[in-house]
């Protein structure tokens, strides 16, 4: 099974985390952010990856640490998960529409790092109490710790909390499809990934 337990400790965050790639989308996740946790369960959900998170943070500090901290587990949970990468799809992309929101995401699971993130925001109304720019710092530190080219746009949308979902939505979409095993090979003249 691909499996990956990771436990992170810092003086400002506390994560623990089970992760499997082939699993049903099941989830059991506490971050202390109510609208971060109904985002990752979301990822969990049309991914397909289970997902065992407990964060405890500095929230009287503010939201960053949590969240940053978090993509950085996940990034590194997904590495340990994929192995060698031995018959991957390794490249997807979905389109994921909510209401008036729009979003693709595409990746390469390519072992090397890159993160185009074009979302804007027009207005803060997702009913958090934290800045929806944080997210981008969530994707910067999954796809940094996880090895993967990453690029998340936002065609069109308005509403913050639809924009947010539709992202972490195309964004599992396009990885339960980079994931799958469809071939015996690495994906790559070079060998390795």
């Amino acid at each position: 099974m691909r499996t990956a337990a990771i436990t992170r400790n810092t003086s400002e965050t506390q994560i623990t985390l089970k992760l499997n790639l082939d699993g049903t989308g099941k989830a059991s996740i506490s971050t202390g952010i109510p609208f971060f946790d109904h985002m990752l369960n979301s990822f969990s959900k049309h991914s397909l990856i289970d997902l065992d998170l407990d964060v405890k943070g500095d929230l009287d500090v503010d939201f960053h640490h949590t969240i940053e901290d978090t993509g950085i587990v996940l990034g590194q949970a997904l590495t340990q998960a994929l192995g060698d990468k031995k018959g991957i799809e390794r490249f997807a992309d979905a389109t994921v529409p909510l209401d008036e929101a729009l979003s693709r995401a595409v990746v390469d699971l390519s072992g090397r790092p890159y993160l185009h993130y074009e979302v804007s925001f027009s207005q803060g109304d997702d009913g958090s109490q934290f800045a929806p720019q944080l997210f981008e710092e969530f994707f910067r530190a999954f796809t940094v710790q996880g090895g993967l080219n990453l690029h998340i746009d936002l065609i069109r949308g308005k509403n913050s909390h639809h924009i947010l979902e539709a992202i972490f939505k195309a964004t599992a979409r396009a990885c339960k499809q980079a994931v799958t095993i469809t071939g015996k090979d690495i994906p790559s003249t070079k060998g390795v990934i």
